[in-house]
């Protein structure tokens, strides 16, 4: 019997690559997808970059049934796909990594796509070497191993600066429909995935598992924002 399949959703400036070392721990457990996503790696000049085609891709690639993952951004569009008409009846497991519904209120949506718009901008006048040492600089990433920071800026410069300025412009958290009021229609397990020292994505974890009727938490210890990337062992056993 073929082994199940799992898709592997990277976030924002990551590709595919990004979960290799996972699928390596993984073994042969599932027959592991990791596309690069529009606006990304491989797919940098793909468009329209929205949730909408991004999500006709995953399930293109996809057999009838899988289980889907994703980490921050691939996170947000894995949950927006779980809940849309067409990922309804396809997907058997759900697992947010890092992960958000979106923002609550109108005029967080705004500023924030106004502050997307301002940095895809500033993307395509500075090129992607500049913009990848900045975004590294976020506390987000503070204290990540050097090994894994490294990985994750030569991740960064596989992508163009149009490539990620489209993709904050259409599927950045700004251009998020909020789903918060939607995750008790979950019929799915979930498996939300934070880092002990994202305090932020742990908390917003937290409040997702207690509105998903059937969701289980687990905090890496040790880890940040980016899991899978600092402890894909880890990552691979929850799989």
């Amino acid at each position: 019997m073929a082994p199940p399949t799992i898709v592997l959703l990277h976030g924002f400036t990551q590709t595919g690559r990004s979960w290799d070392p996972v699928v390596a721990a993984m073994g042969e457990r599932y027959r592991a997808l990791a596309p690069d996503l529009r606006g990304h790696g491989s797919a940098a000049d793909a468009r329209p970059v929205d949730f909408g085609a991004i999500e006709a891709d995953v399930l293109a690639l996809a057999p009838r049934r899988l289980a889907l993952a994703g980490y921050s951004m691939g996170g947000r569009i894995a949950l927006d796909l779980a809940l849309s008409p067409e990922g309804i009846g396809r997907i058997d497991r759900l697992t947010l990594i890092g992960a958000s519904p979106g923002l609550r209120t109108a005029g967080e949506r705004a500023a924030r796509r106004a502050a997307d718009e301002i940095l895809a901008d500033r993307i395509e006048a500075e090129g992607v070497e500049a913009f990848a040492r900045r975004w590294a600089a976020q506390p987000l990433f503070a204290d990540q191993p050097p090994a894994v920071a490294a990985a994750a800026h030569a991740e960064r410069l596989r992508s163009t600066p149009a490539g990620l300025a489209a993709s904050l412009r259409g599927v950045g958290t700004g251009a998020m429909e909020p789903l918060w009021e939607r995750l008790g229609e979950l019929r799915v397990p979930v498996t939300l995935i934070a880092g002990e020292r994202d305090a932020k994505f742990r908390a917003l974890a937290e409040q997702m598992a207690a509105l998903i009727p059937d969701a289980t938490l687990h905090v890496v210890a040790g880890a940040g924002h980016a899991v899978q990337l600092e402890q894909p062992e880890a990552v691979a056993a929850l799989l």
